[in-house]
């Protein structure tokens, strides 16, 4: 899953603040990651949300109208 034809272009969008994350750009490995470790990935949610890292369902939820 590391070949991501659109990569450079992904850069420019991907809103993820963790430093050093090696899946950034690659939207393919990053959905699957997160969602191994039951949590959405970083363009699911709001700047402000973003940067706490907490990026479960619930807290999705919360943001959306669930929970």
């Amino acid at each position: 899953m590391a070949e991501c034809v659109n990569r450079d272009r992904n850069l420019k969008r991907c809103p993820c603040t963790w430093p050093d994350c090696p899946r950034k750009g690659i939207c393919c490995e990053c959905l699957h990651y997160h969602l191994s470790q039951k949590e959405l990935p970083a363009c699911c949610f709001p700047p402000e949300v973003e940067r706490t890292y907490d990026r479960s369902f619930r807290r999705f939820a919360q943001l959306y109208g669930g929970a």
